[in-house]
């Protein structure tokens, strides 16, 4: 090949990357349905989600006692979220919205993780789809973390979207079951939460 040649295979590859990377700015116009309470209760949108749960996971990966790749796992929440951006969010307890927003996200992941190079494009699609299934140590423990934060949250908003859409404790307790087992100080904390929530009528009994 001639130097010609990888100058130009280079460029190809280049761009492509700064194609995803400009098309991951849409993130930040996704409202998702948890506030922030510290500036003015407005609505988060998925980039600011996506960044604190990935931090969250580096902060709280000593809780895990199933052998945990941290560099993995923070990967697959920054890019968890990604799919928004075609198909957009949907709020954790809608059930209806939740059963047409999967065909959505598996379209959106193969069109944005397909603006990256070949084997990139194929390393990414797989860390989203490891997370979706969430039957790895790695994928159950970035999924046990996406679904803690929100607790986090609505517990220092007396209750946030969880009142507001009038959710159940067993709703609640069904989601963050990935930390049963993996995390279980991690889950003896959120059932304390969720009972605390429960009694102060933030959860429907």
């Amino acid at each position: 090949m001639t130097h010609y040649s990888i100058r130009i295979e280079y460029t190809i590859v280049l761009m492509k990357q700064l194609d995803f990377i400009l098309e991951l700015d849409k993130l930040k116009a996704i409202q998702r349905k948890a506030r922030i309470k510290s500036d003015s209760n407005r609505y988060e949108n998925s980039a600011e989600h996506s960044w604190h749960i990935a931090l969250t996971a580096q902060v709280l990966i000593d809780y895990a006692e199933e052998p945990v790749n941290i560099q993995r796992v923070t990967t697959m929440l920054l890019i968890h979220d990604v799919v928004e951006i075609d198909a957009g969010d949907t709020f954790a307890f809608d059930t209806v919205g939740l059963a047409e927003q999967e065909e959505k996200e598996q379209l959106a992941a193969n069109r944005l993780f397909g603006l990256l190079p070949e084997e990139q494009s194929l390393q990414y699609r797989s860390l989203w789809q490891e997370f979706e299934d969430a039957k790895t140590a790695d994928g159950r423990f970035a999924k046990s973390i996406d679904r803690i934060l929100p607790l986090l949250q609505n517990m220092r908003n007396n209750g946030g979207s969880w009142a507001e859409h009038q959710v159940s404790r067993t709703q609640v307790i069904n989601r963050n079951k990935y930390l049963e087992g993996l995390a279980p100080q991690l889950w003896t904390f959120a059932v304390e939460q969720i009972d605390l929530a429960t009694k102060n009528g933030w959860l429907k009994d």
